[in-house]
């Protein structure tokens, strides 16, 4: 057996077993594809922790090796289920849940994992397409994203934000105060991060769209990028590359945290 240390991740753990299983049922990576559906090289790719498993590949591990659910076990440990978001956001929901640092830049909106729910329910409502059921459901699933900022090892978040954000009136000014006071909440946690980009910086690599750049210790990794009528995931390494570079190149434009944090205490007072 290679070296896989299964007490690292869920990743490694269902690496590990895979090839247990294999090794003790006297298979090739090969053969074991064959009996699964899937090629060799999926199964190698996985075992060397390279390639993401499906459920659907897990369940058939579970056939081939005769057992009752345990490589389909080990699948929603390592990705659980994704909260009830918008279908073109879904990939990245699996990212951010494995990612060990997470960057994002919101040049219109208080980005997802820090909204509050009545801050996201009136963005939900003004959608064009939102019944009430949706509107519940996408609230639903923002909030449930909120919870990577306390599972186990949680990412680091640094957070890049415009000014304006700060001061454009959704909700209403009890909305918006109760918003920045969780900004301010959120921003005592140890592994977050927010820096505002002040009005008078032109910031100009980040006017086009918002954007997060997920990691995996410290290589950005997959990306996802808002547009119209539905962002996307990417994980191209030039695409990669390049938002990483104008990440950069905004967050030289922005406040450090110690002045980011008064400027949102002024907008506590503003929405007062």
């Amino acid at each position: 057996m290679t070296k896989i240390n299964p007490g690292e991740s869920a990743r490694a753990r269902f690496a590990y077993e895979l090839q247990r299983h294999r090794i003790l049922a006297g298979l090739t990576q090969g053969q074991l594809g064959r009996r699964v559906g899937f090629s060799g090289s999926l199964v190698g790719a996985v075992e060397n922790l390279k390639r993401t498993p499906s459920e659907d590949f897990a369940k058939r591990c579970d056939q081939a090796f005769g057992l009752e659910g345990d490589f389909e076990a080990l699948y929603l440990e390592g990705w659980p289920p994704p909260p009830p978001v918008a279908d073109h956001f879904r990939d990245f929901t699996f990212e951010e849940r494995r990612a060990t640092a997470i960057q994002t830049w919101d040049p219109l909106l208080v980005p997802g994992i820090f909204q509050t729910e009545p801050y996201a329910r009136r963005i939900f409502c003004r959608a064009p397409d939102s019944t009430p059921e949706i509107v519940e459901e996408r609230v639903a699933g923002r909030m449930q994203r909120k919870s990577i900022l306390s599972q186990e090892n949680p990412p680091l978040v640094l957070s890049l934000m415009d000014e304006g954000v700060l001061r454009r009136p959704i909700g209403g000014k009890e909305v918006m105060r109760d918003q920045m006071l969780h900004l301010l909440e959120i921003a005592e946690h140890p592994r977050v991060t927010i820096q505002i980009v002040p009005f008078d910086a032109e910031a100009i690599p980040g006017l086009l769209a918002g954007f997060v750049i997920a990691e995996q210790r410290g290589t950005p990794y997959t990306v996802y990028v808002d547009s119209v009528p539905d962002g996307r995931t990417m994980t191209d390494r030039n695409a990669i590359a390049s938002l990483t570079a104008r990440y950069d190149a905004i967050r030289a434009e922005a406040f450090p945290q110690s002045l980011s944090l008064k400027v949102i205490k002024e907008a506590v007072d503003k929405w007062t």
